[in-house]
């Protein structure tokens, strides 16, 4: 049985969940993928990881992911808000959540290697150690230039992340990333430090996963346990203006980290003392102002993912848009057949501009939610500091969605001066 992509060379540029993504929906539906990635190996990094629901349906649309998935992930039913000071302020549950469909939160690295095998299964071809160091596009192809060689396709899409050498050939100039004004020290541990001190103990409780924010002026310290009690993620976001060129992702200190949370709890001394120091990372937020488009002068080449919007992560989104980003490209490409892969490109970045800004906004109203609040207010409404859950946001399937306004988009573009 034919498919509606068999005709299509799609190039892919950035092994991340906005790269794979696209490479699994493009395959599927019968284009001949290439991804290219400047690692030399598929390495197991990063720590926590979260994937709401909207995402979590297109892991579930994948066959076996869902079954993979399951026991590495994190499976608490809420998550606990304490005060700097230890003081219970409220427990948001997700149960309400339920019917909007299934959350996935783990090891970047373990979630990262269960999508890149089935992307693997189904016929995505992946070139590691291969760095671009080039675009191009005429009006009839695209590609990119690895190791001096010059390959072509028929379109180019670039989740190359937030240092995204595509973005220039996009923009006609090279944009720097901006500090956010706030960094975050974070891990991912084993918990064996954890059991030995009776404050920490119960974290590795291996009967139930624990999700514990501790909130401060200017100061948040989330803490979530996993994988029957054997393993623990925290991250600490705490102002720092440091300036990104020099430094956007190193090793942590732990006296560092510690400092951030001076005068706080002695539970959350105790967590960061337990931290294996080579497991800590100093990473910075950096942010790029929004791009006024996506897509290359003759719409061949399109950015997404962190290329395209660097997310802070207190949207708890940035990986799900990423996602919805690669599946809504590949829709995209399937409607408008290898004919019409300019309008394609035009169609993706229509669909998912004005929603993905608007999501990207809530990790700002998110964190200022936090960081700028008063204590005082807060012990007396503790409510206050609970994480809007839109329905717009988490409610969506970006799958369904480009289908049914694909055409209406394709009509306005036409009738666009």
């Amino acid at each position: 049985m034919s498919k509606p992509l068999e005709d299509l060379k799609v190039l892919i540029v950035g092994a991340g969940f906005a790269g794979l993504t696209a490479a699994i929906e493009c395959r599927k539906r019968g284009a001949t993928v290439i991804l290219f990635d400047s690692a030399s190996s598929r390495r197991q990094l990063g720590d926590i990881i979260s994937f709401g629901s909207n995402s979590g349906r297109i892991f579930r649309s994948w066959p076996g992911v869902e079954e993979k998935l399951d026991p590495i992930c994190h499976h608490s039913d809420g998550l606990v808000f304490r005060a700097f000071d230890d003081d219970y302020l409220t427990t948001q549950k997700w149960g309400a959540e339920a019917d909007w469909g299934k959350r996935f939160n783990g090891h970047r690295g373990e979630i990262h290697e269960i999508v890149w095998d089935h992307a693997v299964d189904i016929g995505v071809e992946i070139r590691l150690g291969s760095k671009v160091t080039e675009y191009f596009e005429t009006d009839t192809e695209a590609g990119v230039v690895v190791k001096g060689e010059k390959i072509s396709a028929d379109v180019v899409l670039a989740g190359d992340g937030v240092r995204s050498t595509a973005r220039t050939i996009v923009l006609g100039f090279e944009d720097k990333p901006k500090s956010s004004g706030y960094a975050v020290y974070r891990s991912w541990m084993p918990t064996d430090k954890l059991k030995e001190d009776p404050l920490t103990a119960w974290l590795a409780d291996p009967t139930i996963d624990h999700h514990v924010g501790w909130l401060g002026p200017d100061v948040h310290f989330l803490v979530a346990t996993l994988q029957k009690g054997t393993a623990c993620s925290w991250v600490l976001t705490h102002k720092d203006e440091a300036d990104v060129e020099e430094s956007w992702s190193a090793p942590g200190y732990i006296e560092d980290a510690v400092k951030a949370v001076e005068g706080w709890a002695p539970i959350v001394h105790a967590i960061i003392r337990a931290t294996p120091e080579d497991s800590l990372v100093d990473w910075k937020l950096v942010f790029r102002d929004p791009l006024p488009t996506w897509i290359s002068p003759k719409r061949r080449i399109a950015l997404m993912g962190d290329a395209a919007h660097p997310f802070l992560p207190t949207s708890i989104q940035g990986a799900s848009q990423s996602m919805e980003d690669g599946v809504t490209a590949a829709i995209c490409l399937e409607r408008a057949g290898k004919a019409n892969v300019q309008e394609g490109i035009q169609a993706y970045e229509k669909i998912r501009y004005e929603r993905v800004h608007a999501v990207q906004h809530t990790g700002v109203t998110n964190r200022d939610n936090w960081h700028k609040a008063d204590f005082d207010y807060v012990k007396k409404n503790p409510e206050s500091v609970k994480l809007p859950r839109q329905d717009w946001v988490l409610n969506f399937d970006c799958s369904t969605h480009a289908y049914d306004v694909y055409d209406e988009t394709v009509k306005s573009l036409r009738e666009q001066p």
